[in-house]
């Protein structure tokens, strides 16, 4: 079952691993496929291609 629990920009991160941008908090649609990196407490960041905020969800 994959985990879609979504994190806000400026959230921490509960686990390592690979994290993705599920959309943006204005609503705007986004064009970022990239996956960014993270290790368990650190924040998540802006999107990469918009640097709005943004929802991030666990990649597969």
């Amino acid at each position: 079952m994959a985990n879609d629990k979504q994190y806000k920009t400026g959230e921490k991160a509960p686990e390592s691993g690979k994290y993705k941008v599920d959309k943006l908090l204005n609503g705007n649609n986004h064009n970022d496929d990239s996956e960014i990196d993270l290790s368990a407490g650190d924040q998540f960041p802006p999107s990469p291609s918009e640097h709005e905020a943004a929802y991030w969800v666990k990649s597969s």
